[in-house]
């Protein structure tokens, strides 16, 4: 095994079991590494501190163990196990309303750079860095092993991403088996997966309290769902007896997935219609008075040269929301953009209640359930923001 050489004082971190090292923190190698191969951390005195996978940019290690252990087929065995564990222990691995929950969860499950979605018979595997990528047969090996017949068909996917610098040549495709069934439920709700095009593993199984919730409030209501994707709050409203729900998204093919899944779980019902628009003119154009709208965006920052543009963005659409939305309406709004911290969040969302000159009660503060966990030593891990608002 290769070794890496820290500077003088660069250890902090690593004595503080943050599982990343990043490239000005590197004083020298014995040998060259590749990219996505198991390196050994050493300190300035030669003093072992940590394994992990190397990769070129400015994270260049992620922390696998900081152990002086191999990292092969048992480890991953290992770590697949008790994260198996945990959904077993908060509830979300075999229960017979459930099957879809996440099994990995990256830096939180202590294999970082891999994420790993649970969809019925069919595991999802996405490597986010070239280590994960590398091993990803003897991964998915494992994660059989651990989850015996309880999966049948692991699909890698992966195409975007990896860093396109690394010229991998990656191409999506299923590991084990082959099945084309693609409905999975989630807290008895049926939906259509597509995890052979659909964003991260084909569905956003991070919101799913956050959708039982809303169902909590839809009773009787007029429901909006903007950002859609496949629907998830839709046909979670439907079934908390909302008076209708509109969901909008600027993908055709995102329409039609929600159509499908709300016609999987509310055939022939017609309180929903379905939206293909931009979400600003959707806004700026509605004339129906929705009591309850949702707005769930894509990331508005994936780094932090974009954060003072994303909390304008956030800012310019919860004021338009705020202004449309009916006196005694309830907002859901999301933030997942890492680099959005919640102060910042619920910063821009209070100046757009200022700016829109309404009256707001914060009613919960969410953020990403628990087979999302976030390591303690990594506070990185926690991305997903949220707030429920009782508007006047």
């Amino acid at each position: 095994m290769k070794k890496i050489y820290l500077k003088r004082g660069k250890e902090e971190s690593l004595q503080r079991f943050h599982p990343w090292v990043f490239s000005g923190a590197i004083s020298h190698f014995d040998q060259e590494p590749e990219e996505g191969e198991v390196v050994a951390v050493y300190t300035n005195n030669q003093e072992f501190i940590a394994t992990g996978h190397y990769q070129i940019g400015s994270i260049m290690v992620r922390v696998l163990s900081f152990q002086q252990e191999p990292i092969n087929q048992a480890f991953y065995e290992k770590r697949l196990a008790t994260a198996l564990d945990v959904r077993r222990s908060i509830g979300v691995a075999d229960n017979p309303t459930n099957n879809t929950y996440r099994l990995v969860h990256g830096e939180g499950d202590n294999l970082p750079g891999l994420v790993i979605d649970i969809y019925g018979k069919t595991a999802v595997m996405q490597a986010h860095s070239v280590g994960m990528h590398v091993d990803r047969t003897i991964i998915a090996e494992a994660l059989k092993q651990v989850m015996g017949n309880t999966i049948e068909n692991i699909f890698y996917k992966s195409e975007t991403t990896l860093p396109f610098k690394a010229d991998l040549g990656q191409e999506n495709g299923f590991l084990l088996g082959g099945s084309t069934e693609d409905i999975a439920i989630e807290n008895g709700l049926k939906f259509h997966v597509d995890w052979l095009k659909g964003q991260k593993t084909g569905f956003f199984v991070d919101q799913r309290e956050n959708r039982r919730l809303l169902e909590h409030y839809a009773n009787g209501r007029k429901v909006l769902n903007m950002f859609c994707y496949t629907g998830g709050f839709s046909f979670y409203a439907m079934r908390g007896g909302a008076q209708l729900v509109h969901s909008v998204d600027s993908s055709q093919k995102a329409i039609d997935l929600t159509e499908a899944n709300v016609a999987l779980n509310f055939p022939n019902d017609t309180r929903h219609k379905a939206f293909a628009e931009d979400a600003f003119k959707f806004l700026d154009n509605m004339t129906t008075p929705y009591d309850l709208i949702i707005l769930d965006p894509p990331a508005f920052a994936k780094h932090k040269d974009a954060l003072r543009n994303a909390l304008k963005g956030y800012s310019r659409l919860n004021q338009k929301a705020l202004e449309k939305i009916q006196p005694g309406g309830i907002l859901f709004t999301f933030s997942c953009s890492q680099v959005v911290t919640k102060d910042n969040f619920r910063t821009a969302v209070f100046t757009a209640a200022a700016q829109a000159r309404r009256n707001v009660r914060i009613l919960h503060q969410l953020h990403q359930p628990a087979d999302h966990p976030i390591n303690i030593f990594h506070p990185e891990g926690e991305y997903l923001k949220g707030l429920v608002l009782y508007v006047e």
